[in-house]
């Protein structure tokens, strides 16, 4: 069964969310329409890779991601479309889809050219552009029929955390917070496990807090399960299921979480001191 998965900034009280649900329906009925995020902070591109990125590879082949962030028209900026990984990734060329897959090439890129046409007037590009192009592709609708190729969309990169082997210490950053509070960084574990080869212990500073053992699982802070609710509130350092090093605090909220707790926001800057 055809999927298009959607992806915006747009929130959940104005009616946009479900204008791009009734084009998609009026043009095949039988779409299964899922939701990934509508509560992207506005135009928040390093959020919407984050999620996209470790989403997507959950649904199946043949799948069209529309991602209308920070997507508003303009005769100057492009619509493209990724094809990669056997589904399809439409965006507003404003460098979203190189930072969902900074780290792969796509199989294919294309400008998007449907309102090309003179007569074309573009109010609502979810609408007018994204959809009509998702659905022509879960139709069985070829990219070249709706696009042109491209080969210079527009790039970002993401800032990857430094190193200085001399001082003995990685540099990161908070990239990401989540909805329980989670602390996420863009030091990841293969990063670490480089750096960690030639030394037997580390601590992981960050303003004035400090930890020194990273668990596997959130749930290897509790000793005592039958006590269990003790340990609500007890700090935990992880790499989560992106293998992205986590700073959290166990059953933690956006109220009571580690960003709350901990104060720490987007870009702050984290430490992991090697001895």
């Amino acid at each position: 069964m055809p999927v298009i998965t959607l992806t915006s900034d747009y929130g959940l009280t104005d009616y946009r969310v479900a204008a791009i649900k009734g084009k998609i329906l009026g043009l095949n009925e039988n779409v299964v329409i899922t939701d990934i995020s509508h509560e992207i902070q506005a135009y928040n591109i390093p959020q919407t890779s984050y999620i996209v990125r470790n989403a997507f590879p959950f649904f199946p082949k043949g799948t069209v991601h529309v991602i209308a962030v920070d997507s508003f028209y303009s005769k100057h900026r492009k619509a493209i479309l990724y094809k990669t990984n056997d589904q399809y990734f439409i965006a507003a060329d404003n460098g979203i889809l190189s930072l969902v897959f900074f780290d792969q090439k796509p199989d294919e890129i294309y400008e998007i050219t449907l309102n090309n046409r003179f007569d074309d007037v573009v109010n609502f590009p979810a609408t007018d552009i994204f959809v009509p192009a998702a659905v022509h592709l879960l139709n069985g609708g070829l990219p070249e029929v709706i696009g042109r190729k491209l080969k210079n969309p527009k790039q970002i990169r993401p800032l990857p955390p430094a190193t200085n082997p001399n001082e003995k210490i990685i540099v990161g950053e908070v990239m990401y917070i989540d909805n329980f509070g989670n602390i996420i960084t863009n030091i990841n574990k293969n990063f670490f496990d480089q750096n960690m080869i030639n030394f037997s212990e580390f601590k992981i500073k960050a303003r004035n807090i400090t930890f020194n053992k990273i668990h596997k699982y959130y749930t290897d802070v509790v000793t005592d399960w039958e006590n269990e609710a003790q340990f609500q509130g007890k700090p935990v350092v992880i790499f989560n299921e992106a293998d992205l090093l986590e700073i959290s605090i166990y059953k933690g909220s956006k109220n009571n979480g580690g960003h709350t707790l901990y104060g720490m926001n987007l870009g702050e800057k984290v430490y992991i001191e090697f001895e």
